[in-house]
């Protein structure tokens, strides 16, 4: 399976993706320590501090090819299992931030994250789409693949 996007306004990033996994499980792997540090940064180690409650900041930090790469934010919205909304920066681009809402919806057993991201400007959601973010989502997304298979 491959990711979709979409960029339906000039501030506005869709991206989807569908596992062979159930909702509360898929949910858990996008908030829970335990299970984002298998999969979140493209399968590379990665160092994760989250406070998932509203209000709550969030912190991780991928090591990949000799470099570190931190990303942080805070919880805005919790509605378990169906969405939460967090706002992203990278660190390195420190003051660029954005807001992120996850959706889970399943369907048969299979769950379908949907993403929205909304970006402060035209220049900065172009800017995300060309620093090869989409690559990137989908390597960690295959990550997720695999450690799919090893819990579910």
């Amino acid at each position: 399976m491959s990711i979709t996007v979409q960029t339906p306004t000039d501030t506005t990033l869709v991206m989807s993706r569908t596992f062979d996994a159930p909702r509360d499980l898929v949910f858990a792997c996008h908030t829970q320590p335990e299970h984002i540090r298998h999969w979140w940064g493209r399968g590379n180690p990665l160092d994760v501090d989250i406070d998932f409650t509203v209000g709550g900041k969030w912190r991780f930090v991928e090591h990949a090819d000799g470099t570190e790469h931190a990303f942080r934010g805070e919880i805005r919205q919790i509605d378990a299992p169906n969405s939460f909304t967090w706002t992203f920066e990278y660190e390195p681009m420190a003051g660029h931030i954005l807001t992120e809402q996850y959706v889970f919806t399943e369907e048969n057993g299979r769950t379908t994250v949907t993403s929205t991201s909304q970006f402060d400007s035209k220049e900065d959601r172009d800017g995300m789409v060309q620093s090869g973010m989409e690559t990137g989502a989908e390597q960690s997304y295959a990550a997720l693949d695999a450690y799919l298979l090893k819990v579910a």
